[in-house]
């Protein structure tokens, strides 16, 4: 079984930092690949952070209302 690292995409050409406005899923919890695990707002607009994978929600490593960077770790799924 491997563990997929959901990091902070981004997705504007000036982007360079987002916040995760809230969670929509729990450690613990199974999820299907494109199901939404988060909204993360940036400074132009919120957008549905969306898994690649199915599988297990192992850790949840950046908390609602903190500020990242692109390519932060957000969250690790273990895939099924």
């Amino acid at each position: 079984m491997s563990v997929v690292e959901v990091k902070l995409p981004k997705w504007g050409l000036t982007m360079e930092e987002g916040t995760v406005s809230e969670w929509l899923v729990s450690v613990g919890e199974t999820v299907e690949a494109g199901q939404v695990l988060a909204n993360v707002e940036t400074e132009k607009v919120t957008t549905a952070l969306e898994s690649p994978v199915a599988g297990v929600v192992q850790r949840i490593e950046v908390l609602e209302g903190e500020d990242v960077v692109v390519g932060t770790v957000l969250c690790r799924i273990a895939e099924s």
